[in-house]
């Protein structure tokens, strides 16, 4: 049994953000339905480019729905609303990522369904939230990292702002979102009552300056970009030179100064007051950083990684492909195989769900086809074939 066997939850949802987050439920194994628009060809992201295992069944769709199910259905009808409450009844939650004005006018937030199902929870992701001067408007990942202060952050010094190499600000809120919807549906069941759940783009964007945003509004301190994408504060942690390349070290807790000096057989920097403690390292990253590009130089990233491996926090700096084929990846697990749906018998991979339950096997059932579902999940709500032939006649299904 996964440990979300047993919740239904209806996504009203396309392209990035609300479907990562609602595949971390249904990698769990909730029963996720997508709802998607028999008019326009269902989520966008079907046909989002450039690689696909078939016509409109893109790679990038199915990094975002594997586990899932789909139904199409036509909730701007009236039809389709009364389907979509039939569905309500019999369901944990409602999720959507779609703008802030939206949810209300789709009839999909609480005050429109309680009284469908008053235990029903609905999670609401927007790009700026669905109350306040912005709630129409719509919004992407990339804007918020630039107005919350990334871009500002990413980079090295003196060259142009730099987003985040991933959509990392979508992932996020859609983690967000799952989280928001879990904790209701707990209290739901507990108390009868569900509720509306929020969470915005530019909202977790914000949050999520963390300490960086707690030490300007106490101390006034702009953090500024740093070279080799240092920590604002600890030193070493950073970028360093070695023989053929580069390493990443963080030297994060203090134990690991003395360490590293160990490692490199400079017993001599232990002792010195320039570099005791953090404050002093501080003081003296410059001089820090030359003194390690010095010594590192005499050997190989690799083999520097053997040196420090378990002793040092230290990391060798890969592309998408090494960070694929790393062995510590094959040794994880950290690749999964899914079936692929345009050839029967093959099968195509993804990077492996990093939430791992004890004593269940990972799901492993790929992106759903458009409206694979309709029938089977209308059926169960005892929808027979002659109304399922009507709507469908009606473009509703």
């Amino acid at each position: 049994m996964q440990p979300l066997a047993g919740v239904r939850v209806l996504a009203v949802e396309q392209y990035g953000a609300g479907p990562f987050g609602t595949m971390y439920l249904a990698n769990q194994g909730a029963e996720v339905i997508k709802i998607e628009n028999p008019r326009d060809g269902g989520d966008m992201s079907r046909a989002v480019g450039p690689y696909f295992l078939g016509p409109d069944d893109s790679e990038f769709f199915h990094s975002f729905n594997a586990n899932k199910r789909s139904i199409t259905l036509d909730l701007q009808t009236p039809e389709g609303q009364a389907v979509f409450h039939d569905l309500v009844r019999g369901a944990d939650a409602v999720s959507n990522n779609l703008r802030g004005d939206v949810p209300d006018k789709l009839g999909i937030d609480y005050a429109s369904l309680k009284a469908v199902n008053p235990k029903i929870v609905c999670a609401h992701l927007t790009a700026y939230g669905r109350t306040g001067s912005r709630r129409t408007w719509p919004g992407f990942d990339y804007l918020m990292q630039a107005e919350a202060g990334w871009l500002s952050l990413t980079g090295e010094p003196g060259t142009p702002p730099a987003r985040f190499g991933l959509s990392v600000v979508d992932m996020m809120t859609g983690l967000a979102m799952a989280f928001g919807l879990v904790s209701a549906v707990v209290a739901a069941r507990a108390s009868g009552t569900g509720r509306d759940m929020d969470v915005s783009l530019f909202d977790l964007a914000l949050h999520n300056t963390s300490y960086l945003s707690t030490w300007y509004l106490n101390e006034d301190v702009v953090t500024e970009r740093l070279p080799r994408s240092a920590h604002p504060s600890l030193t070493p942690c950073q970028l360093y030179k070695t023989a053929d390349g580069w390493i990443f070290i963080m030297c994060n807790k203090e134990k690991f100064w003395p360490v590293l000096c160990k490692k490199l057989g400079r017993m001599d920097w232990i002792e010195d007051p320039k570099f005791l403690l953090f404050k002093n390292r501080l003081e003296h990253r410059d001089l820090i950083q030359e003194m390690l590009d010095d010594a590192l130089s005499a050997r190989t990233t690799e083999a520097w990684l053997e040196v420090f491996a378990g002793s040092v926090p230290s990391s060798p700096i890969h592309d998408i492909g090494q960070a694929m084929n790393n062995p510590f990846v094959a040794e994880r697990g950290g690749i999964q195989k899914f079936p692929n749906p345009a050839n029967p018998g093959e099968s195509f991979r993804m990077a492996a769900h990093p939430v791992r339950s004890s004593g269940a096997e990972p799901l492993n059932k790929p992106a759903p086809a458009l409206g694979a579902d309709t029938d089977d999940v209308l059926s169960d709500i005892g929808y027979d074939t002659a109304r399922l032939a009507a709507l469908r006649s009606k473009g509703v299904i």
